[in-house]
């Protein structure tokens, strides 16, 4: 069963659709295909467009390119763009209202303040991992760092201990599941292109962050310490999650974070008994596809994290409000990254390039990680790689196990995130908070992203030779 098709249909329907047949060989389709990415690459990069604006030029070159005619030149994009937004849109926005709850409520400072305040000094490494790997679960990568960068400053200020010590483990927690784990955008949208079991992908998703975020925070920051000695900056030293009103408790706060895996992984334990015929069987299937997981959390979040504090729904509406605002930006580049990604099939480079990889003899898991690192690499952008990658490697894993479909979203989720450098926001918001130079910054978070993602890709595969 492909789970995400009753959260979102029309995702899973955009592979599906006729494609335009182009009138151009191959030569033609390639080269069309390395122009519209290198103009992206311009127009993000130097000329500093909104990726937006150069998803959409770049995917109008890519159509007159492929010969697909001026008129069809916006044609797949727009296609590509509503089915992306209308199918996972509003689980980005189911998410973020989520995290609002979290952090307006100061359920995720509750979370990480009673880890860290049960910690020895010498464990504080992984105390931190363990605390961006849960409050990862639901929140934005961005929220996530915002929310913890303070804590970090705070905790390696009162240990006296190098801040990179403690802040790779948090961010490797936040980026590997980023990149591995529904419901984050990047892996729901590979999910929805390769029509993978979420319940299967969210399972092995974990099974593979876990080793991942162990190797590339904690055991990875020692070094990184010695090489990179930074004090926290005093300028950034501030008291985390003041909220006016009283926090909510440790496990109540935990339970918004952990239920919409539940309900998601429930998914799995049906098909595994195979009792989706039955109404317990349908029941579960119904709360646990991502849209209703995450519906049903965010109305539970709004009482346990809203009204049961003693705010009033008046309160509660507001905060919800405040959700959408930060997020238009990153539904407009999901939407276009689907709308260049659409452009990329239906011109037929999608299948060309799958055409060339099955030729070539290279592991299918191995391709598709290699297929997300080059456009990580020319894009910057983790969500744009996994979206245009899922769409190249989507033709060629019709006859996988539904394990091994799973393993590609993981392995396509790996490579988004391989060596973030001067062309992604986040080297530049990681280089600021921490204080540190171009190349420090090299060293340490670029370094720990390359890591995640070859550690993230050695998991995969090794559950790829015994699933």
């Amino acid at each position: 069963m492909h789970l995400l098709s009753h959260a979102a249909p029309l995702l899973n329907g955009v592979l599906a659709a006729d494609p335009v047949r182009p009138a151009a060989g191959t030569a033609q389709l390639i080269i069309a295909a390395v122009i519209s990415i290198a103009l992206i690459i311009v127009l993000i990069v130097w000329v500093k467009m909104h990726p937006f604006f150069a998803l959409m030029l770049g995917a109008a070159v890519m159509a007159v390119a492929a010969n697909m005619g001026f008129a069809q030149a916006f044609t797949s994009f727009s296609a590509g763009l509503g089915s992306t937004v209308g199918g996972v849109g509003v689980l980005i926005v189911l998410g973020a209202v989520i995290g609002r709850f979290l952090t307006e409520s100061g359920g995720a400072d509750e979370i990480v303040d009673t880890i860290l305040s049960k910690t020895p000094a010498a464990k504080l490494a992984w105390a931190m991992a363990l605390a961006a790997f849960i409050v990862g679960i639901p929140l934005f990568f961005e929220v996530g760092v915002v929310l913890l960068i303070p804590i970090v400053m705070l905790v390696a200020k009162r240990a006296k201990l190098p801040v990179i010590l403690i802040g790779i483990p948090a961010l490797a927690g936040l980026s590997a599941l980023h990149g591995l784990v529904p419901p984050h955008p990047g892996p729901l949208i590979a999910i929805g292109a390769l029509k993978a079991d979420i319940g299967i992908t969210l399972g092995l998703g974990l099974l593979v962050a876990i080793p991942t975020v162990i190797i590339a925070g904690p055991v990875l920051a020692r070094p990184m310490a010695r090489w990179v000695p930074v004090m926290a900056p005093d300028t950034l030293i501030v008291s985390s999650g003041e909220n006016k009103g009283k926090r909510p408790a440790f496990g109540v706060a935990l339970s918004v974070v952990l239920l919409p895996v539940v309900l998601m992984l429930l998914m799995t334990v049906v098909d595994s008994l195979k009792i989706g015929d039955t109404v317990i069987g349908q029941i579960l299937v119904f709360i646990g596809t991502p849209l209703q997981a995450l519906l049903i959390t965010s109305l539970y979040a709004m009482v346990v994290l809203g009204t049961a504090l003693g705010r009033s729904m008046r309160e509660v509406s507001t905060i919800t409000g405040d959700a959408f605002g930060p997020i238009a930006s990153i539904l407009l580049i999901v939407g276009a990254g689907g709308g260049f990604k659409q452009t990329l099939v239906d011109s037929g480079v999608g299948a060309v390039i799958g055409n060339g990889i099955a030729g070539s003899g290279m592991p299918l898991l191995l391709a598709g990680w290699l297929v997300a690192v080059v456009i990580r690499l020319a894009t910057g952008s983790a969500t744009v790689a996994t979206i245009t990658a899922a769409g190249i490697m989507a033709p060629l894993v019709g006859d996988l196990s539904s394990t091994h479909v799973a393993l590609m979203v993981l392995a396509i989720g790996a490579g988004s995130v391989f060596l973030s450098h001067v062309n992604d926001a986040g080297f530049w918001l990681v280089k600021e908070y921490f204080g540190l130079t171009v190349g420090q910054t090299f060293k340490t978070w670029s370094l720990m992203e390359c890591a995640v993602s070859v550690v993230g890709l050695a998991g995969v595969l090794l559950l790829g030779l015994v699933v």
